[in-house]
């Protein structure tokens, strides 16, 4: 067997060259090895910590790590933001186990406290195991969230100094209870917000107010807490802790940690036999085809973890690969996702670290900080959304400076087509801005009930809130939420707790129970905005890796009822949508073409749904539904051109249609490369005459109420999004649309119009009036135009 450092690059050769492969590799990209640099210890950092980072390993800081630990000794807000496995960990922990240790020789023991956040619960754990490695057991650290018993919550309440929660029970636990933490409060010295990267959207925004809500009960018992922020690589890593935490911030981005050289290849699958809509051709799926990778990698000794993106695609990688090894290899191949009790989640850990396992399929779960050191290899079935995500689960191979490979494997997608075709877009693109609107008023109202339920709203407070806050107060008093009482407060009226009326993961509204309909058992929930598209009648739910169908959607109720089901097929909603403008903020001039921002209202539809057949996409059937008409007023970027614009683009009025449709799709596709968002966080419409623009146009906007930010970063960076987009069309293989181009697993229209050369003479004559854009030219194919369309 070849050394360690010589894998990666005859790895990645053998894997092309084998099996037919030779067409599949698009891009290699060889990342060089970076040397460490080291820092002394900070003097401020107490010498029971050194002696403990001594033990575990860690002689000297690395030089960032050094560096945050100066800034947050000095009170200021500082977000570390350096790659993976650079130890971010111990750059916050440093100083505020040093302050707890200091805290413990008060007369209470608890003379300084400290609050962990992180976005899951075993990342929560996680961390708790570390801090017990670096802190003698003076400083009591525990973990509150769902999982605490009543009985230890009480304890952790009086006298843990250093609290490891997520933003979930911060909301609904500690903030509404504060009187009854307020010697916790009153103390509280630091609070650490982990993988700061991943509050983004309306989930962001959400933690953004809770954040306030905290600084604000804080202040009232009289402390002001330093906020410590750790990140993956991102850009703009200060403006987003400031957006987070409503303080000014310091960045440290330097990495200084040691690196092994990395091979990265990017991959796409082939195109089978099989056929979708209409007739376009469908390449063999992005988890199959790493089933296949991680078979041959297993075989070969190499430790290997594959990214996929949902609960069941990590259970059909590892069932295939098994299936593919056979005894005994299939015993060192698992699966790892959400659902799993924490046993058993540990278990896999610790036996893909020792090595006993080879080969893990994994959502997610493991991107956030887990350490899972000792990988030679990752695989990505599928784009992860964002740059930051995808350095972030390629950083989980090569640690302790060995040499790794990283495979990218394209789904039958747009993005992910353009992006293994155009690798500069992601090696020589610097990662994006975490987005991220807390002034969103439907995001912002609630938290405002949930503050003054907390301690009445005064004046005072307006700045702490943001600009939106002084006009919605009489909003919420018009609609019976708050009253003004002579003295100038706010405050809340109701019985009920302000804070359960918040849902910080979903976008509003009362979420549908997912119940199973034989034994009455609740096995969750979905997000009311979602549930039309999601748990339909007929739908194919997951849950915990079994599958269900939705018997019935009982909108009255907010209940769907499933029943066990084990369907050759997936669901997916058809709907119609219409759109209109309610306020223009921006509108810049294209030569002829205008592009504009501003606030629209989206009414939409679901009619009917597709059976896909699972293991090759090919439709099976389609369905009928009467569903009632649901409303979103939200953000949007919308782009139009003139009828002299269509004729000298020899653009004929009837292929019109079907040119908006797909330039819509592939529009939708590739903004999430410009804004961190997902396909399904957005939505489109494409109108030939639309009533409120009088031009053919197209809209983009935000699938959230209010906003989520995503439309507004697609109208910063139209210039640069609209030219991919048409890159995309004109560059792929396919002669009349497809998956990979413009076609949309989402279509409200069955994908119908589309005309893939149209789109792109359309984007042609749009972007040669965009400012600083020279025309563009590209091969391109010549379908069929259609009648009027909206996805």
């Amino acid at each position: 067997m070849p050394p360690r450092h010589s894998l990666p690059e005859a790895l990645l050769t053998t894997l092309s060259t084998s099996r037919g492969r030779a067409d599949r590799l698009t891009h290699t990209e060889h990342l060089p090895a970076r040397p460490a640099r080291y820092s002394p210890w900070p003097d401020s950092i107490r010498p029971e910590i050194v002696a403990a980072a001594a033990d575990v390993g860690v002689e000297q800081p690395w030089a960032h790590q050094a560096e945050a630990m100066n800034l947050a000794k000095s009170g200021q807000t500082v977000v570390i933001a350096t790659g993976t496995a650079s130890g971010k960990s111990l750059g916050y922990l440093a100083p505020v186990l040093s302050d707890l240790l200091e805290g413990t020789e008060a007369r209470n023991g608890r003379g300084a406290t400290a609050l962990y956040l992180a976005p899951t619960k075993a990342l929560a754990a996680d961390q708790r195991r570390r801090a017990a490695e670096l802190a003698p057991p003076r400083v009591r650290a525990a973990l509150y969230d769902g999982d605490t018993p009543p009985e230890e919550r009480e304890w952790v309440r009086q006298y843990a100094s250093y609290v490891l929660t997520n933003p979930d029970m911060l909301h609904r636990g500690i903030l509404p209870a504060h009187a009854r933490w307020s010697s916790f409060l009153k103390v509280l010295r630091y609070v650490v917000v982990d993988e700061c990267h991943s509050y983004r959207g309306v989930f962001g925004s959400h933690v953004a107010q809770v954040l306030r809500r905290l600084r604000r009960l804080c202040a009232r018992y009289g402390s002001s807490p330093t906020f410590l922020l750790a990140s993956a690589t991102t850009a703009d890593p200060a403006v987003t802790a400031r957006r987070l935490t409503g303080l000014p911030a310091v960045a440290v981005t330097e990495d200084a940690s040691p690196r092994g050289p990395m091979v990265f290849g990017l991959w796409e699958p082939p195109l089978t036999e099989n056929v979708g809509e209409h007739g376009a051709p469908v390449r063999r799926t992005a988890t199959t085809e790493a089933a296949h990778l991680l078979t041959d990698l297993v075989e070969r000794q190499t430790r290997t973890v594959v990214f996929v993106r949902s609960r069941r695609a990590a259970e059909l990688v590892a069932l295939q690969t098994q299936d593919q090894l056979g005894r005994p290899l299939a015993d060192r191949v698992a699966a790892y996702r959400g659902g799993y009790l924490a046993d058993e989640r540990r278990a896999l850990e610790r036996d893909l670290h020792s090595g006993r396992l080879l080969g893990l399929a994994s959502t997610s779960a493991l991107e956030l900080g887990v350490d899972i050191s000792g990988l030679d290899a990752v695989l990505m079935a599928g784009y992860p959304g964002t740059r930051a995500s995808l350095w972030q689960q390629a950083g989980r191979a090569g640690r302790e400076a060995q040499g790794a490979l990283a495979i990218l494997i394209a789904r039958d997608d747009p993005l992910d087509t353009y992006l293994v075709h155009h690798p500069e877009a992601l090696f020589s693109t610097p990662v994006e801005a975490t987005v991220l609107d807390p002034d969103n008023p439907h995001v912002l109202a609630p938290h405002l009930c949930a503050a003054a339920a907390e301690l009445p709203l005064t004046d005072a407070d307006l700045e702490l809130f943001g600009p939106s806050t002084a006009p919605l107060l009489p909003v919420l008093e018009r609609r019976g939420l708050l009253r003004r009482r002579t003295d100038g407060s706010w405050y809340w009226t109701r019985r009920e707790r302000a804070a359960d009326a918040v849902d910080l993961r979903g976008s509003g509204g009362s979420p549908v129970q997912i119940v199973e309909a034989d034994t009455g058992r609740l096995l969750g929930t979905v997000d009311a905005a979602a549930a039309h598209t999601t748990v339909h009648t007929g739908a194919v739910h997951l849950h915990q890796g079994r599958t269900y169908l939705v018997r019935e959607l009982d909108l009255e109720d907010s209940v769907a009822l499933v029943e066990p089901a084990d369907p050759p097929y997936t669901t997916a909603a058809r709907d119609i949508t219409s759109i209109s403008v309610l306020d223009t903020d921006t509108t810049v001039h294209w030569g002829e073409g205008r592009l504009s921002f501003g606030s629209v209202e989206v009414v939409n539809q679901v009619v009917g749904y597709l059976r896909k057949r699972i293991s090759t996409g090919e439709i099976m059937g389609e369905s009928k539904l009467d569903l009632p008409p649901r409303t979103l007023r939200t953000r949007a970027v919308w782009w139009s051109v003139t009828e002299d614009q269509l004729l000298d683009a020899d653009l004929p009025l009837d292929r019109l249609p079907g040119a908006a449709h797909a330039a819509e799709h592939a529009s939708i596709g590739l903004l999430p490369l410009f804004a961190t968002c997902d396909r399904w966080d957005i939505g489109g419409v494409s109108v030939p005459l639309h009533p409120d623009t009088g031009l053919p146009t197209v809209f983009v906007y935000d699938g959230h109420p209010g906003g989520a930010g995503f439309a507004e970063r697609g109208f910063q960076r139209a210039v640069e999004w609209l030219t991919a987009t048409r890159e995309a069309i004109a560059s792929c293989e396919c002669e009349r649309g497809c998956p990979s181009c413009v076609q949309s697993p989402k279509c409200g229209n069955g994908n119908d119009p589309l005309d893939k050369t149209a789109a792109v003479r359309l984007l042609d004559v749009l972007l040669a009036g965009a400012p600083g854009a020279a025309p563009a030219a590209g091969p391109a194919a010549d379908p069929e135009g259609g009648t009027p369309a909206g996805s």
